[in-house]
């Protein structure tokens, strides 16, 4: 397995490439923006794991005339798992030619001519892989979290502005915001059905996530790679790159983001990786509105996800009920491919949609969390968005006592500050 090194993924080039996207103002010729409706929408998929493939059958599903030409992966067994079952479940068909390996695979994707591409990499790679996207004139597909730190938050806001100026489409892949019930709820609360929101709770509390075990002749590199979801430096922590949803539904419901997180957090169970076990946190939005935020990733606990918004006259899980009305029911197809559907029909329609701040104001919201149980401190929005910290692979070996030692400890550093 090729991975990518250090060298050849730096931050600084992610900073270049922002800068390089900030100053395009001249539009692409964009393959079929405000095309007939029967013409073929061609996609690429960057990151051919489960999830790159679950959004790419969630394209095909979205439109019978979507075709996937090109697949990019640093992983060739990845791709090849992809390609098999997107042939065998979708009669999708993907030439050689359009099927590429390693590090800069993404860079020889973009180069070709296609509607739009779906960006499903591990998150630390979202930022260069956005900035290329669309700087190749491509409509982007990009899941979520779209960074793990605020330089790459920096970056896909300065992206995503070039990606007004050139008309083209960004949908992130917050799937509650497609999905008709939290659509229909949301709008109610803000046509005042509980008052003024004074308060509420979100969480996502689940059961141990999925990991790897390090096989023989794996590098520290590929097993990380294999594993990343359990890695900060290319997943956030599970509070980005999981909890970002429920984070992402209260910044909805607030039309604003938090402007500071106190938390704390830790490891006890977690069979590999560097993250920790759970997060739990005051998260504080405009009007000291404080919302209690909290996720674990822990077998044999009582597990939850949703979110709970109190105002001043009722309470909603933003998705079909009211404590004033009850329950009600909106029927909403399935929102990973609604998403895909809305990308779509805006292509069609030539009437762009962007959804890159929403994404990363969220982002960043969750990467405030991480901050304060990581430190023990509270973080403010502006420290935040401010913040130089930029997550890279680990510089030692990674044998288990090494892990150990270079595991957050909030307070460690107090003498410092």
């Amino acid at each position: 397995m090729n991975t990518p090194t250090t060298r050849s993924m730096t931050r600084r080039g992610f900073v270049k490439s922002a800068a390089a996207a900030a100053a395009v103002t001249t539009t692409f010729p964009h393959v079929g923006f405000g095309q007939a409706s029967d013409r073929p929408i061609t996609v690429g998929v960057i990151g051919c794991g489960s999830r790159g493939t679950g959004a790419a059958e969630n394209a095909v599903a979205a439109d019978p005339r979507v075709r996937i030409l090109a697949l990019a992966d640093i992983a060739k067994d990845r791709l090849d798992a992809c390609r098999a079952r997107l042939k065998e479940q979708c009669a999708q068909e993907i030439e050689d030619a359009h099927c590429f390996t390693g590090p800069e695979a993404y860079k020889s994707l973009c180069e070709l001519k296609l509607d739009y591409v779906i960006l499903a990499t591990p998150p630390y790679y979202r930022p260069i892989h956005f900035v290329t996207a669309i700087l190749s004139g491509k409509h982007v597909f990009m899941e979520k979290p779209i960074a793990v730190d605020a330089p790459g938050v920096r970056t896909v806001l300065a992206t995503g502005e070039a990606a007004d100026r050139q008309k083209l489409c960004v949908v992130a892949g917050t799937q509650r915001r497609h999905h008709k019930g939290y659509i229909e709820t949301i709008r109610r609360i803000h046509d005042g059905e509980i008052g003024d929101v004074v308060g509420g709770q979100i969480f996502w509390n689940q059961s141990q996530l999925w990991y790897r075990e390090r096989e023989e002749g794996w590098s520290d590199s590929e097993w990380m790679h294999r594993d990343w979801v359990n890695w900060c430096w290319l997943s956030g922590d599970h509070v980005v790159e999981q909890h970002l949803h429920n984070i992402d539904v209260m910044n909805w419901v607030m039309r604003a983001h938090p402007v500071k997180a106190l938390a704390f957090g830790g490891r006890h169970r977690r069979v590999t990786g560097d993250q920790y076990d759970f997060f739990c946190g005051d998260l504080v939005w405009p009007g000291d509105v404080h919302v209690q935020t909290t996720c674990r990733q822990i077998n044999g606990c009582t597990n939850a996800v949703g979110e709970r918004v109190v105002g001043q006259k009722g309470q909603s899980n933003c998705n079909g009920w009211f404590s004033t009305t009850g329950e009600f029911k909106v029927e909403s197809p399935d929102p990973y491919v609604q998403e895909h559907k809305d990308l779509i029909d805006a292509i069609r329609s030539g009437r762009p949609v962007n959804e890159t701040r929403n994404v990363a104001e969220s982002t960043l919201a969750a990467i405030m969390v991480r901050q304060s149980a990581y430190t023990g401190r509270e973080v403010t929005w502006e420290q935040a968005m401010q913040s130089t910290e930029e997550l890279k692979a680990p510089d030692y070996e990674l044998t288990p006592e090494n892990i150990r030692a270079h595991i957050p400890v909030p307070g460690a550093d107090a003498k410092k500050g």
